[in-house]
This record gives C-alpha cells, sequence and structure tokens, in this order.
C-alpha cells in the first residue's frame, strides 16, 4: 500500500523559508516522478514544481521559478521543496503527489497517482 505523507508546513512571514517534506512508502525509490501542488482558498490546485524519477529532471511553475527548490534525498524516500522569499501570495495547502507512470513532470494533477493528505503554509504580510 502505498502512502505520501506531507510534513513542515507552518506560519511563516513573508520574506521568510520553509522546507516541506514528503515522505514516500510503497513505491521503490527511482520508479515514481514527485509533484508538488497547492491549493489556496477559493482557488483551483495548481502546479508547483517536479522531480524525474532519476532525481535530474526537474520543473517549476512560473510563480515559484528563482524561490524554490524540489530535492530527494534516496535513503530515506523523502522528496523536499525548500521555499524561500516567500510571499502572502504562496499561502495555501501545498499536496505532494507521485507518478508512477511517469508521464513527465508537467503541470497536470490527473498524471498523478497517489497524493497526501497536504500541509497548510501561511504566509503573513
Amino acid at each position: 500500500q502505498v502512502h505520501v505523507v506531507e510534513s513542515g508546513g507552518g506560519l511563516v512571514q513573508a520574506g521568510g523559508s520553509l522546507r516541506l517534506s514528503c515522505a514516500v512508502s510503497g513505491l521503490t525509490i527511482r520508479t515514481y516522478n514527485t509533484g508538488w501542488f497547492r491549493q489556496a482558498p477559493g482557488k483551483e490546485r495548481e502546479f508547483v514544481s517536479a522531480l524525474s524519477w532519476s532525481g535530474t529532471g526537474t520543473n517549476y511553475a512560473d510563480s515559484v521559478k528563482g524561490r524554490f527548490s524540489i530535492s530527494r534525498d534516496n535513503a530515506k524516500n523523502t522528496v523536499y521543496l525548500q521555499m524561500t522569499s516567500l510571499k502572502p501570495e504562496d499561502t495555501a495547502v501545498y499536496y505532494c503527489a507521485a507518478n508512477i507512470r511517469l508521464w513527465g513532470l508537467g503541470p497536470d494533477a490527473g498524471k498523478y497517482d497517489y497524493w497526501g493528505q497536504g500541509t497548510q503554509v501561511t504566509v503573513s504580510s
């Protein structure tokens, strides 16, 4: 059984940093792509970033390029989203997802197979 668990969210002031973690169990490392999405109140879920199964390919939404960085610890089967220079508009529930069909690193949430429950990130102005 596959489990995806996010952690690391919290309240931070604008300009601050947070690191989100996504622990995946039930899948072998290097067999899935990983994506981060977020959903703000009243808005649709949107793509944030993705990491390839090999750990060498990445993709970022324009809104987070240069501020967010995705990475992975193979030994822990955990993917991280380092978020810096946070803005109030980054406030959202952040979700991690695994794509076992390896359908690229695009923003289509429908291509991801397993999802976590989300972690809240709140950025105060």
